[in-house]
């Protein structure tokens, strides 16, 4: 499995560029900006983006999904409950940003389903509380955790939709449960380290105590 973490946009956004290097297919997890990059970094390693994920639907981390899409014929995915603000995001906003609105999205995940990249499967985790609609994406040995978890640090839950009862939760027993070797990718580079352990998470996050 190829898996590339590239710091994106003026938000310190992660986004994940993950390949099958047999099939040569892809998916680009969070493409907030730099997509001429993502898609010359694919290119680069001979893959191919068929898919565009978005853990989330904040317009930091969705601001290249029309780009990607266009340079690309991508297909766009969120998770049903954040499939109204992928492409509502207001116009004010937009241009704080930068950013252009989503085009609509081609699939609506739900907890428990697959995404698949070539034969590698990622596994829906439905972890809302930084949003309604917010995702984790497992496949065994690393989690995707968007901004619900960081390195020893967690997502915000003052926007609309958030909850920190509801985000604790989600961490507590939808992001913990996995085995504490499994390798967290968080959604920002907002630690000491760019990536982090489940172990780690439940032994240091000052968040989760």
């Amino acid at each position: 499995m190829f898996i590339k973490q590239i710091q994106v946009g003026q938000m310190a956004v992660f986004a994940y560029l993950i390949g099958d290097p047999i099939t040569g297919d892809a998916l680009v997890i969070d493409p907030a900006d730099n997509v001429a990059e993502i898609i010359t970094e694919a290119k680069n390693n001979k893959l191919r983006i068929n898919n565009i994920v978005n853990t989330h639907g904040h317009v930091d981390h969705i601001g290249g999904n029309a780009e990607m899409q266009k340079l690309t014929g991508a297909k766009i995915i969120v998770h049903e409950e954040d499939a109204i603000m992928l492409t509502s995001t207001p116009a004010m906003i937009l241009k704080m940003f930068g950013a252009k609105q989503s085009p609509t999205p081609d699939r609506l995940v739900k907890d428990g389903d697959t995404i698949n990249v070539g034969n590698i499967s990622l596994k829906v985790i439905h972890t809302p509380g930084h949003s309604p609609g917010s995702m984790s994406l497992y496949t065994p040995g690393f989690v995707f955790t968007g901004d619900t978890l960081f390195v020893e640090a967690v997502g915000r839950t003052d926007l609309p939709g958030g909850s920190w009862q509801i985000m604790y939760k989600s961490i507590q027993e939808k992001l913990f449960i996995l085995p504490d070797d499994t390798k967290v990718m968080p959604g920002h580079n907002y630690g000491r380290t760019s990536t982090s352990t489940i172990g780690h998470e439940k032994m240091h996050n000052p968040s989760i105590r």
